[in-house]
């Protein structure tokens, strides 16, 4: 009988109290995954139809295999920390956390699962952080399938490139 009422509290009474968290998560969430597959796109048009493949041609394959993989790391990074910065915004935005500094750890915190600072969102917030490891775990998903496809990429350009 405890169980039941639990569930049912869940259900009926707790998705009110969690409308603003819904209400900011999903559109975040959806924002930022667009954005994320946008910039790959972009990224991958360099890499594929750029002048990725002519380097790749007149360099070492090693080095441009170093140069490419290294390069597509790197603003992966800076995608990943802007749209953290995107989630920040709007937890300062609703008055969640002080600062934008505070957000931003926050933010990188719970977009990566480190669990490691001791920073919390009240809890009228608490179903947004979960939202954003949400998000954490699909962007991440995403620049790991990239950055397999762009390892698999540079090594077909760095074969047809080495003399037989």
């Amino acid at each position: 009988m405890r169980m039941s009422h639990t569930v049912s509290s869940f259900f009926v009474v707790d998705p009110v109290s969690w409308s603003a968290d819904w209400a900011w998560g999903l559109p975040l969430i959806v924002l930022t995954v667009l954005i994320h597959v946008s910039c790959l796109g972009l990224i991958s048009q360099t890499v594929a139809h750029g002048s990725v493949g002519h380097m790749v041609g007149r360099l070492h394959p090693k080095v441009a295999f170093v140069m490419v993989v290294g390069a597509t790391t790197m603003f992966a990074s800076c995608l990943h920390g802007f749209e953290a910065g995107l989630w920040a915004c709007a937890y300062r935005f609703l008055g969640a956390l002080p600062d934008f500094r505070t957000a931003m750890l926050y933010s990188l915190n719970a977009m990566t699962s480190y669990g490691r600072t001791n920073l919390a969102l009240g809890d009228h917030w608490h179903l947004m952080g979960a939202s954003e490891a949400l998000n954490g775990w699909l962007l991440f998903g995403l620049t790991t399938a990239f950055l397999f496809a762009v390892i698999q990429n540079v090594w077909s350009l760095g074969g047809r490139a080495e003399p037989r």
